[in-house]
């Protein structure tokens, strides 16, 4: 039963999207048609880009660039400022997920050695709101973006041209929020310098992370990356074959399977169509608030055609709830570890600061999409 419950607790959302597809199966039997239910392209580019993103982790790659920008004489605004961003820039390439199991530690470790554990919450807040709008940029910020860029079969000028803009206004927002900080001066030093364990394999997981690019934007066919990858993988480091994160994987499926039963129901087609057509974009934000914004991807994409509200609304419906967003648990959870953490405070932050997002982003996502 103890295994049960840990594991309940890690992987809430898969066990939820099994549910949802056993009840869809009742719905619709199973029969060789659940085949085509399931977009392989999709998870192996996933599987890839876990396995090449945990290579660079173990190379110490985003440590070194954090303390490069932080250490020495800084004013406390300007390092939160910093804090955020990292998580902003680094979660177009290694997902929103990724930059912050990376960066809020970090950001504890900073904050605790320069005595300034009273402005942990609107960091660990911002950088968490940073993470889910930076990621928006590019399809392999996040998993919704990587499925609806596949699955719609977008180019890269279709994509850009409709999450540059709001990453844009993204970026301002998260500049505007570290004003609040205030500009006292500090010091920042830290106890050990990192640095590149092994520049040969920095350098192998440079070179597989641009195959993983080539293969987003269809130039290298994705079972030969996968071949590659994995082949380079197995050869240079096996470890990194337990870093994947099998039960987003798993989460997939499911609602690959999920979606798919629902797609062939004719009553629950004519209700999500119907809210779709009145206004796709509210629908995915507030979808996201729900199911969290990688689910409302899946299901709403075998509605509609029109993948600018889809991507722009799943992006932006990131915010608002704690479980909009799976990324905005990571932070949570790493919070309330902290001695003397006030998770109903952060909620309240959190709250505020998402809500403020929304209200910021939302009306001009309209004009552009």
């Amino acid at each position: 039963m103890g295994g049960i419950k840990k594991f309940a607790k890690r992987e809430p959302v898969l066990i939820a999207a099994f549910a949802a597809m056993l009840v869809s199966m009742a719905a619709v039997p199973p029969g060789p048609e659940y085949l085509g239910y399931i977009d392989l392209r999709v998870l192996c580019l996933l599987f890839c880009l876990m396995a090449v993103i945990a290579g660079l982790q173990f190379c110490n790659l985003f440590f070194i660039l954090a303390q490069r920008l932080l250490t020495g004489r800084r004013r406390i605004r300007t390092v939160a400022a910093l804090l955020a961003l990292l998580p902003f820039f680094t979660s177009m390439v290694v997902t929103n997920d990724v930059a912050l199991i990376t960066f809020v530690p970090f950001a504890i470790l900073v904050m605790s050695t320069i005595g300034r554990g009273d402005l942990l919450i609107w960091v660990i807040v911002m950088q968490t709101v940073a993470a889910n709008l930076g990621s928006m940029a590019t399809p392999v910020g996040n998993p919704q973006n990587l499925f609806l860029y596949a699955h719609y079969g977008l180019s890269a000028g279709e994509f850009f041209g409709t999450a540059l803009p709001l990453t844009i206004m993204s970026f301002v927002l998260v500049v505007l929020m570290s004003l609040r900080v205030p500009k006292t001066g500090i010091e920042v030093r830290f106890p050990s310098e990192y640095r590149v364990e092994s520049p040969k394999r920095l350098a192998l997981y440079g070179l597989l992370f641009a195959l993983c690019l080539l293969s987003v934007f269809r130039v290298l066919h994705y079972g030969i990356l996968t071949a590659v990858v994995l082949a380079s993988v197995f050869v240079s480091d096996r470890r990194l074959l337990s870093k994947v994160d099998y039960g987003l994987l798993l989460t997939f499926v499911c609602f690959f399977v999920f979606a798919g039963n629902i797609g062939v129901i004719s009553q629950v087609r004519q209700l999500l169509g119907g809210w779709l057509k009145e206004n796709a974009l509210l629908t995915a934000v507030a979808s996201s608030q729900v199911i969290s914004n990688v689910p409302a991807s899946v299901l709403l994409s075998g509605f509609t055609e029109n993948w600018k509200c889809l991507l722009a609304g799943t992006n932006l419906g990131g915010l608002g709830t704690l479980i909009a967003s799976l990324a905005s648990l990571i932070s949570f959870k790493f919070y309330i570890r902290v001695p003397g953490a006030k998770p109903l405070r952060y909620l309240g932050v959190f709250t505020l600061l998402n809500i403020l997002g929304l209200l910021v982003l939302v009306p001009p996502a309209f004009l552009i999409v």
